[in-house]
């Protein structure tokens, strides 16, 4: 044996043997693959496959939601095409320009290339551009109340639930919905398209409400199965938000300020509904459900708020204001 040792065999990567192979990459990323794939599959082992294209949104319930639902995946297909363009040139980035094991000199530096430069503004752009014009397009359609509507229900939101005005005439329920002094709040372009002689029925919730059918929280909405529906939207305190869940469409409703919109409910049943806007303390529990029947069983439940005596209209909220932007003061 050498004094030194140096006759002893070396573990390899120790000083002055070889370096120890890295594991490749490859294998690392078989190995992470099958490890995402395994977190998929078990946290979706209830998953019904069937509702995947909807991407997460609920089945739609009126004529109207599937284009909510197709500009939804048209998003969501705009958003997976630039992610796959950017992990791919990550993933390129990482594998083909590694730093080398040999070489340590820095590599090539590129300034100022005006074709690069030009090619990330301009993408972007014509991405936006094209997501602003189907939006806007779809939009202009689902806030479109030019047609005259079968029914109109002005739903008043309140500090912590929900009133219903049943703008009908109704069997039992005299008086004009253009002329009640509850309805002063909507604008007269809404009271142009009321029936004549609504007398009108309602219905009012608390916190502490159920649907008596499926035990849901909040009062319950009845809609016709087929008749297009405008909702009018008044609020008698703060900012709320009237959200429908299967109806994909949801409006803020504003103090002082009356949106409205259409839908044709196309499918009956019980379906939820909620306050989408923080409105105080109880805003967790300002729920209601929406029940679609039968324009016959729809006509005989306004017939039975009349005959309990809720007949008439509860206050909408607070007088209509003038938008501010398009207020003009003359100073001489």
């Amino acid at each position: 044996m050498s004094p030194n040792g140096s006759d002893l065999p070396h573990a390899p990567g120790g000083a002055g043997g070889t370096p120890t192979p890295r594991r490749p990459l490859r294998r690392k990323l078989l190995q992470a693959l099958t490890a995402g794939l395994v977190l998929a599959t078990a946290s979706g082992c209830s998953y019904n496959w069937e509702d995947f294209p909807r991407l997460g949104m609920p089945t739609p319930t009126t004529e109207e939601a599937p284009r909510i639902l197709s500009l939804w995946q048209g998003s969501w297909a705009a958003a997976l095409a630039t992610g796959v363009l950017v992990w791919g040139l990550i993933l390129w980035s990482t594998i083909f320009h590694r730093r080398s094991r040999t070489k340590v000199e820095v590599p090539p530096q590129t300034r100022y290339n005006m074709p690069i430069e030009a090619l990330y503004t301009v993408v972007p752009l014509i991405i936006v551009s094209v997501l602003f014009y189907f939006t806007a397009r779809d939009e202009s359609e689902l806030l479109d109340t030019s047609k005259k509507p079968d029914v109109t229900i002005n739903v008043v939101g309140y500090q912590w639930s929900w009133g219903f005005n049943y703008v009908e005439d109704v069997e039992g329920s005299d008086g004009d919905a253009k002329t009640d002094e509850n309805l002063d709040a909507i604008p007269t372009r809404f009271k142009d398209d009321f029936p004549a002689n609504a007398g009108g029925v309602y219905d009012v919730g608390t916190p502490g409400s159920q649907n008596p059918q499926t035990g849901n929280p909040g009062p319950t909405l009845w809609l016709p199965k087929g008749k297009t529906v405008r909702f009018v939207l008044t609020s008698r305190d703060v900012i709320h938000s009237f959200w429908v869940v299967p109806f994909l469409m949801k409006q803020d409703v504003i103090p002082g300020h009356t949106n409205a919109f259409q839908v044709t409910p196309n499918k009956e049943g019980t379906f939820l509904g909620k306050c989408a806007e923080l409105c105080g303390v109880d805003h967790s529990r300002m729920l209601f459900n929406v029940k679609v029947v039968s324009p016959e069983r729809y006509e005989a439940h306004l017939r039975e708020l009349a005959e309990k005596g809720q007949t008439g209209y509860v206050p909408a909220g607070i007088e209509q204001t003038d938008h501010e932007k398009n207020r003009e003061t003359n100073q001489l």
